[in-house]
């Protein structure tokens, strides 16, 4: 047995951040479904026929594909942690049989449209649009394929707020996509980071097939160093511990980012980076919010 299947009962205010969370823990997939799914209490949600766009079930069921090595009930309960919510009493598991999972995976991603003038493209998929900026990236270990509101609202924000020649920090830097995005915007200096050592080897490898140079770095070897624009789209939690570290990391009048906020979270980090920041919402989609602002002159 390689894999295992976890699934969990949460409400729909916390299904979307503990999805996240649970992949950052580890999950290779996570799925969510209503738990009412087949009684009398399922609720039907057609969002592309003209459904309300914050049409929710009241609780979802979270099914997440681990490793057979991982240790479930400790990645469950750190991702509770990260999103604030309850750890859950009850789980449940099953082994899960072999399958060509590169086929199976291979059809559930396509391009993606950032804005008109930027895709995100499996290396499988040929580019929407030949004229486009393109950024060539496969699903895989680390967290980031766009396909994320949170990860569309960086991108979205660097497409169109980014100038030329700008130095910017990709703090959490998963697969790199926001780095390699700036790179290809025109910055000057880009450096990536992330705690997980495997999110740097996937960052190297998906700059690589892109044709950029990053900086990629551990947190602990950042230095002093201050930075035009400082992006960081993990979750509200670390974010709000990062504050001081990442407004240090931030010129003055230069630009801050953050994203993996529910709207729920919003006023907590605000009061996080007051200091610092007078912090807007930028985007807001599916609950998920994205803040910035300019760091004030010292």
């Amino acid at each position: 047995m390689r894999w295992v299947s976890l699934s969990l009962e949460v409400d729909a205010a916390s299904a979307e951040g503990l999805a996240d969370a649970l992949l950052e823990r580890g999950a290779l997939s996570v799925e969510l479904t209503d738990a009412d799914a087949g009684r009398p209490g399922e609720i039907s949600l057609f969002w592309e026929a003209g459904g309300p766009p914050n049409a929710r079930w009241p609780r979802g069921r979270l099914s997440a594909l681990f490793d057979a090595g991982v240790d479930l009930v400790q990645a469950v309960a750190a991702a509770c942690w990260a999103v604030e919510v309850p750890v859950p009493t009850e789980l449940h598991t099953e082994p899960v049989r072999d399958q060509d999972w590169v086929r199976a995976t291979q059809q559930q991603f396509g391009p993606i449209e950032i804005s008109p003038r930027m895709w995100i493209a499996p290396s499988w998929c040929e580019s929407p649009d030949p004229s486009a900026l393109v950024l060539k990236l496969d699903p895989g270990l680390a967290f980031g394929t766009g396909a994320h509101p949170t990860t569309w609202q960086c991108l979205r924000w660097l497409d169109e707020q980014l100038r030329s020649g700008q130095s910017v920090l990709d703090y959490g830097c998963g697969s790199g996509i926001l780095a390699i995005a700036a790179k290809k915007l025109g910055a000057g200096r880009v450096v990536a980071t992330d705690i997980d050592p495997d999110a740097l080897r996937v960052s190297l490898h998906n700059a690589l097939g892109n044709g950029v140079a990053l900086n990629l770095v551990a947190p602990d070897a950042l230095g002093a160093e201050r930075f035009d624009v400082v992006v960081a789209n993990i979750l509200a939690n670390p974010l709000r511990l990062l504050a001081p570290l990442l407004a240090a990391h931030t010129c003055s009048t230069g630009h801050i980012v953050l994203a993996g906020i529910l709207e729920i979270q919003e006023q907590a980090v605000q009061a996080a980076y007051a200091e610092w920041f007078d912090l807007a919402r930028r985007y807001d989609c599916q609950g998920w919010i994205c803040l910035s602002g300019e760091r004030r002159l010292a």
